[in-house]
């Protein structure tokens, strides 16, 4: 990658997927698991949008590839519902 595509993005407990391009979902929620985690974060909500579900069964694939994920499950209605996914890493 030229290092003028590199964009950086602030790492939080919350990610919204929905500015990264389909194709690059994948090694985008691995790099921000790993940083997540660097970081301390232990609970976190990626938000990948309701659709047709593409991009939500992508970042399923990842976090149960995972070894420092304890569990995954949808959102509570107000957070998002199953348009997003709560991740609790192990401590």
């Amino acid at each position: 990658m030229d290092p003028e595509e590199i964009v950086r993005i602030p790492i939080t407990d919350v990610f919204d997927l929905h500015s990264v391009p389909p194709r690059d979902v994948t090694g985008v929620v691995e790099e921000y698991l790993e940083e997540a985690r660097k970081l301390g974060l232990r609970a976190l909500r990626i938000i990948h949008g309701r659709g047709i579900g593409a991009q939500r069964e992508a970042v399923r694939k990842v976090l149960e590839r995972t070894a420092f994920v304890q569990d995954y499950r949808d959102a509570p209605a107000g957070a998002g519902g199953w348009g997003a996914t709560i991740v609790t890493l192990r401590g």
